[in-house]
């Protein structure tokens, strides 16, 4: 294959043309799942949100039994996989789950590391910070946002409370989602472009090669058939039309040609000049 013109031509093409839609594909594919997972940690933050605006009016009532309530409903809205309100020693306060309830959380664990790796605890997070992702026992992989409560001059003020003003942070808000979705999306998208970029891939290798065929191999073929005929002697006929500087190739290898029939048919002829040397 590679002793032809043809092959050396089309594989490096196809080679070039693949490698290229690959790096294609890995490039777009990552971007559009950085952009869907900066949307789903971005609603997991409006979530979030929500939680501690729809907690708040309980809090400030010291409303236990409302506040355990609101979080029980929201855990069972689809997708969500746990709702936790830590109190600022990291004893969880308010659970989606009973059993957790007055459990103490290691404040070196996941979620919990990012505010206290250091000796003063951070008190505030940015959107993409929040976030962490882990699988649970089950293999499920969990979207986790952790937001803190923070005090709030009505709660400073308020008669039923003791926090000082000066607390930046009264507790931590932690909620759990599901990815099955996005990650379902993820795959649905991947398999969407594979097919795309396998069709693009077969539609541009046609295409060059059928481009090439007509530009460059069939001109090329014509012109190898034209001096195949001319080495047989089977006469000098004028060159086909060909394109570009192939027709350039064959009006010089006419003209050669038609020299060399020329001289070939010229009669061989000697001339004698000067004496004739006779040996005795």
């Amino acid at each position: 294959m590679f002793d032809k013109i043809a092959g050396r031509a089309l594989v490096p093409v196809g080679i070039v043309v693949t490698g290229f839609l690959v790096v294609c594909f890995v490039l777009l594919y990552a971007a559009i799942k950085q952009v869907v997972i900066r949307d789903s940690i971005t609603q997991a933050n409006n979530l979030a949100g929500v939680v501690l605006k729809s907690t708040r009016y309980a809090m400030m009532k010291s409303d236990s039994e409302l506040n355990s309530a609101i979080i029980r409903n929201i855990s069972a809205q689809n997708g969500v996989q746990h709702v936790r309100i830590f109190n600022k020693k990291g004893v969880v306060a308010f659970s989606s789950k009973p059993e957790e309830v007055n459990r103490q959380v290691d404040k070196k664990a996941e979620g919990c590391v990012v505010c206290h790796e250091k000796a003063a605890p951070v008190t505030t997070l940015g959107t993409m910070q929040k976030a962490r992702t882990f699988k649970n026992t089950a293999g499920e992989e969990i979207l986790a946002i952790t937001a803190p409560i923070y005090n709030e001059p009505e709660c400073a003020n308020a008669a039923c409370h003791f926090h000082p003003a000066e607390q930046r942070v009264l507790g931590t808000l932690d909620i759990g989602l599901s990815q099955e979705a996005t990650l379902h999306s993820l795959a649905l998208i991947r398999m969407q472009m594979l097919i795309f970029s396998i069709l693009t891939l077969f539609l541009t290798i046609a295409g060059v090669i059928t481009l090439l065929k007509m530009i460059v191999l069939v001109p090329m073929r014509k012109l190898q058939e034209y001096t195949e005929r001319g080495q047989e002697g089977n006469g000098t006929s004028r060159p086909p039309n060909l394109p570009y500087e192939l027709d350039k190739i064959a009006q010089s290898y006419y003209f050669i040609r038609a020299k060399l029939n020329e001289i070939e048919q010229k009669p061989f002829q000697t001339t004698e000049k000067g004496p004739v040397c006779q040996h005795k």
